[in-house]
């Protein structure tokens, strides 16, 4: 977590909750948060159980080009992320999960920059689930609000129990790309030897010694 908004939110919320899984939708105050509102969002189940767009702030519709309420959330991404968004906005609602999401947006005339999304539950009954989040964006190109993103790549994701653990304890899960290619080796794996990913495995150069 990283972004100056998701750390901000999340504090909010932590307070808010009080020791409990989430806090009710009605706890939630926008003046307390009137910094973020711009950005942040709210996501409802609709009658056919998927995620949607309850409330979306100003900048954040700007960013996308569109107003976003009543509009799918996993559909913002490419259509391979799509399911996996789906499962982590479903545990949001049904487990009261924390989900830390980086991405990459990819704008209409073919231009890119890198989000920070935290999805934080909220109690509204079992009939009525409901996910209050945020979207940072990393940089601020001149660009961004003019030329709409209008697609996305997850780069890593998060999940966060905030009962067992500090926010920085869980390293961010790398999506792996669907082609071969070269890996930079992180100093944890180094001593293995060249690594390459090949769709979900990762594969080291060598060979067993007679």
């Amino acid at each position: 977590m990283n972004q100056n908004g998701s750390i901000t939110l999340f504090q909010y919320w932590n307070r808010l909750r009080d020791g409990r899984p989430a806090p009710k939708r009605s706890e939630v105050e926008p003046a307390d948060i009137k910094s973020l509102l711009a950005d942040t969002f709210i996501l409802e189940r609709d009658t056919r159980g998927q995620a949607v767009f309850r409330l979306a702030g100003t900048r954040l519709c700007a960013c996308y080009g569109r107003e976003l309420k009543g509009f799918s959330f996993p559909s913002l991404w490419r259509e391979k992320d799509q399911r996996l968004v789906s499962r982590l906005i479903h545990g949001v609602f049904e487990q009261k999960s924390v989900v830390l999401i980086s991405y990459e947006g990819f704008s209409r005339n073919g231009r890119s920059n890198k989000f920070e999304l935290l999805a934080l539950p909220l109690d509204g009954g079992v009939e009525n689930p409901r996910c209050l989040g945020v979207i940072s964006a990393v940089e601020k190109p001149f660009w961004l609000g003019a030329d709409p993103i209008t697609d996305a790549l997850i780069d890593s994701i998060r999940v966060i129990d905030p009962e067992k653990e500090l926010l920085n304890n869980r390293p961010a899960i790398d999506v792996p790309s669907l082609a071969p290619d070269e890996l930079g080796t992180p100093e944890t794996i180094s001593a293995l030897g060249r690594a390459r990913r090949i769709r979900h495995l990762v594969v080291f150069d060598g060979g067993r010694e007679e």
